[in-house]
């Protein structure tokens, strides 16, 4: 933890709970590194309490704050000015207290296209499938077309949730650029097995369920890319599934640097060390399950 003094400019993140975070160790380091006189700070906040909390931390001279369960969709009406991208993956992440009112950001798909690039995997011109229609599959698949898949599929379970989030993606964002499929399609198999980029954003696979898995995966295609927004473990077992059919695979802990770093560049205007906050990250993971 940094030294803190009057002079001290604070940030921090909320959730309930919140000592699960990884963001602080993360956050601070890049503080550090930054040269800014600056402490990132984790604060409790049970859902009832968030919009005293919000007030709170404006009155106590926040500079504004990331958000985690349960809070990124309540934050989108509490904020004064919800960026486009907040707006349209109905979610807040960041918040920045400004002279102007309250801005409420969403860096959670930015940050995951960011990842990707810096990983040398390009999503212009791709086929993506995406698993599972939540609210991280809602980021992740607004900045994918946004950046140039030329064909996203979202596969899940409730084939209505596929079919909401394929609707908002192929109104708001790209016409005719997605298409819902349940889990258990029988096109699926197929689908996958063409795919250029898999991402999964369900749960399914996170500790302590570590031995299961969304999907079965068939032979990939040359060159195909597995992505796993789960950080722990650090290997999934779809990860190591991709990986035995020579698929290129990352876990979340590059989303979850990428999207900080974004956070930090709004706050500070700098450009923040994303590849360090990374390694501190995966340091920090190996350091918690070990």
């Amino acid at each position: 933890m940094p030294d803190i003094w009057g002079t001290t400019r604070l940030v921090g993140v909320i959730g309930w709970p919140v000592r699960h975070s990884f963001s602080p160790p993360m956050q601070n380091a890049a503080l550090a590194a930054m040269g800014l006189d600056w402490a990132y700070v984790p604060f409790a906040v049970a859902p009832d309490d968030l919009p005293a909390a919000l007030a709170g931390l404006r009155a106590a001279g926040l500079v504004g704050f990331n958000a985690t369960i349960p809070h990124k969709q309540a934050l989108l009406g509490l904020v004064d000015h919800p960026t486009a991208e907040a707006q349209l993956t109905g979610t807040v992440n960041t918040v920045h207290f400004t002279p102007d009112g309250i801005v409420g950001d969403s860096t959670d798909g930015p940050g995951f296209v960011a990842a990707l690039a810096a990983d040398g995997c390009q999503v212009a011109g791709r086929r993506v499938v995406v698993l599972g229609a939540g609210g991280s599959a809602r980021a992740v698949s607004v900045s994918l077309v946004r950046a140039g898949a030329e064909r996203l599929v979202v596969a899940n379970r409730t084939a209505a949730r596929a079919d909401e989030l394929c609707e908002l993606l192929n109104e708001r964002v790209r016409a005719g650029s997605a298409e819902a499929m349940a889990l258990d399609s029988s096109r699926l198999e197929t689908t996958l097995a063409a795919a250029d980029l898999i991402v999964n954003t369900t749960s399914v696979g996170m500790y302590p369920e570590m031995d299961a898995a969304p999907v079965t995966l068939p032979a990939l295609a040359a060159g195909a890319w597995l992505v796993d927004i789960i950080y722990n473990p650090a290997e999934t077992q779809l990860m190591r599934a991709a990986a035995e059919r020579g698929a290129s695979c990352r876990n979340g802990v590059s989303m979850l640097a990428y999207q900080g770093a974004l956070a930090l560049a709004r706050w500070t205007g700098q450009e923040p060390p994303a590849e360090l906050m990374r390694s501190v990250l995966s340091a920090e993971l190996a350091r918690r399950s070990a």
